[in-house]
């Protein structure tokens, strides 16, 4: 299984889609290593530098529709090779989450409320979150400030998270 634990970086902004989290001229790379450098690379947000702003992050948190766009299996991809295991954010496109969960990453859903929160009280911070997949449980820790999140993740979903995605998972059991 792959390491949901880790440092956070907050991305404060809704609709961040496909290319933007990887830019298509870079679809032609052959293996998920030549995308690592591109990563965010065309991510417009005040203050963000995708050289600096994603070294050693695990997590993602961001707000609402994340991987809307083309439906392609690259943007987890450029995640995934970054270290980037987790995205939590309030929505996500449809063929993204799964694309996530097929390549054995975590994509939780939250309530806007939630987010917001997370945001308020951690965004700017050194703040790391520990995801129990097991429990469905989000640990949430910046100095001396803490919290514990419940979330939901289906049973499926959770089978593909363990077994680390959908390929390892076709080859248990077919």
């Amino acid at each position: 299984m792959k390491n949901f634990n880790g440092k956070v970086l907050f991305l404060d902004r809704s609709d961040i889609n496909t290319d933007e989290i990887i830019p298509a001229k870079y679809l032609t790379e052959i293996t998920k290593e030549a995308l690592k450098p591109y990563l965010l690379e065309d991510l417009s947000l005040p203050t963000f530098d995708n050289k600096v702003d994603i070294k050693d992050k695990v997590v993602v948190v961001t707000r609402e529709n994340f991987g809307c766009g083309s439906s392609r299996e690259h943007a987890p991809w450029a995640l995934e090779v970054n270290g980037i295991n987790v995205v939590i954010a309030e929505s996500f496109a449809r063929i993204f989450r799964q694309n996530m969960f097929n390549c054995g990453m975590v994509a939780i859903e939250l309530p806007k409320e939630q987010i917001d929160n997370l945001f308020k009280n951690y965004a700017g911070h050194d703040t790391t979150i520990k995801v129990d997949i097991d429990s469905a449980k989000i640990f949430v820790s910046a100095g001396e400030k803490s919290e514990v999140i419940d979330f939901e993740l289906g049973g499926y979903d959770k089978v593909l998270v363990q077994e680390g995605g959908w390929v390892n998972y076709a080859d248990n059991r077919y």
